[in-house]
């Protein structure tokens, strides 16, 4: 019955496992991955078929208007007709039905530069909408790189506790064995063996801190919520950060998107108010058509072929306000304004990540030489405690100082990584690296 148990449990282990799909990725491929699957990216392409097609419309104001129109009328009462012209008198023939068809063409010509502007500036909007997605495709490569190194932290973590664990678990069983050769006290056994539960505590949350960031991880590159992602070991590499932080605010001025985009839109902008202003001015098209009208036993008409110059001004403008000019205006200073204000967060966002990175890359230092230190201390620790010379208590102290000092190197490494990620995502050079 044992063995039948045993054998439906590991049934059921191998299945599990076996249902989750492991997958090895590395930053640029998570991020690669990541973009692709972006449901913000998708939103940010309809936006940019949205503004060609208006794009579209505004180039099609400047080809000719060519419209054809028919009209059939049947009568089923006899119309009265009286004809006026000079000697033909009484009535007319009688009239049922009547055929009316014509066609006109209009060439613009000009129209105040209205076309011209309009085009101009959709052609900004086209590549502002383009220029908007590049830079949601840098805040997407950082949300991807902090989430990549949650799940690189989370891991480091849990393979660190893990062997501290296993060493832990043998310290004990030499414990025990001491215990009951009466080397050791019954209590110092038991400080142990509560440490090695505290480490295990340890373990359970951090693999629960993995499991959330795997999960995360997942949702974030569009993969099946049962994917366990196996990170890039050689994750944390050397960053250059021997540049002043002005170099990184001319990369910054040069590269971010979000400044460009918004000069393509103070431009429209501009282009809006001069078509504002050219409302005011008349219009002139080349006009042709042609007309055709046949009323059976009254009237043909064919051949009516007519063309000329077609000239149009709305004399209301005279006295009303033109409103679209001071809403063009308006929306001129609106952006101006919101380009002063993004410029003076670009300097703030570029400096201050800036001096983050190098906070960030310092602590690795100090992290370090308290990583050396916790090792030796716990070496002239264990040295003393064999030689009878330390308590447990002390021992078991100078464990956890170690494994606290192994996991803060670990971490602050990670958190340096990011931190020269997040300086390079201000920047606007994130997806260039």
């Amino acid at each position: 019955m044992n063995k039948i148990l045993t054998t439906a449990f590991l049934i059921l282990a191998f299945c599990s496992v076996s249902a989750q799909e492991k997958r090895m990725l590395s930053l640029q491929e998570a991020v690669k991955l990541g973009i692709e699957n972006s449901k913000n990216l998708k939103i940010d392409q309809a936006k940019i078929e949205e503004s060609t097609a208006n794009l579209l419309e505004a180039k099609n104001r400047q080809l000719p208007e060519f419209k054809v129109s028919g009209t059939y009328m049947y009568l089923p009462l006899k119309p009265n007709v009286d004809i006026k012209i000079p000697g033909v008198a009484g009535g007319g023939p009688e009239v049922s039905q009547v055929l009316y068809g014509s066609a006109n063409l209009s060439v613009p010509i000009y129209s105040g530069g209205r076309i011209k502007y309009g085009i101009q500036s959709a052609q900004y909007l086209v590549e502002a909408s383009k220029l908007t997605s590049e830079n949601d495709k840098n805040a997407i490569a950082y949300n991807i790189s902090q989430a990549y190194n949650n799940l690189f932290k989370a891991s480091q973590v849990v393979q660190l506790l893990q062997e501290n664990l296993a060493s832990s678990q043998k310290r004990d069983q030499s414990f025990i064995k001491l215990e009951n050769n009466g080397v050791i006290a019954r209590n110092d056994r038991l400080k142990a063996q509560l440490q090695t539960s505290n480490i295990e505590l340890q373990l359970m949350e951090a693999q629960n801190n993995y499991s959330i960031a795997n999960i995360n991880m997942d949702l974030l590159l569009g993969l099946p919520d049962n994917t366990e992602i196996e990170v890039d070991s050689n994750y944390i590499g050397a960053d250059d950060l021997g540049k002043p932080d002005d170099y990184y605010l001319n990369l910054a001025r040069e590269n971010r998107k979000d400044l460009q985009a918004l000069d393509l839109q103070r431009k429209a902008a501009a282009l809006g108010t001069k078509s504002a202003k050219a409302e005011n001015l008349p219009s002139l098209a080349l006009t042709g058509g042609y007309v055709a009208a046949d009323i059976p036993k009254l009237l043909t008409i064919t051949n009516a072929v007519n063309f000329g110059v077609g000239l149009s001004y709305n004399l209301s403008n005279i006295w009303k306000k033109n409103s679209s000019l001071m809403q063009s205006k308006a929306r001129e200073q609106e952006l101006a304004a919101n380009n002063d204000l993004l410029n003076d967060n670009v300097t703030l966002e570029v400096k201050r990540d800036y001096q983050n990175d190098l906070y960030a890359h310092k602590k690795i230092d100090v992290y370090q030489r308290a990583l050396e230190q916790a090792e030796e201390n716990y070496r002239i620790t264990l040295n003393k405690y064999n030689a009878g010379l330390e308590t447990i208590t002390n021992l078991l102290d100078a464990d956890t100082a170690r494994i606290t000092a192994n996991v803060n190197v670990v971490i602050s490494k990670a958190d340096a990584a990011l931190a020269h990620k997040k300086l390079l995502q201000t920047t606007g050079i994130i997806n260039n690296n």
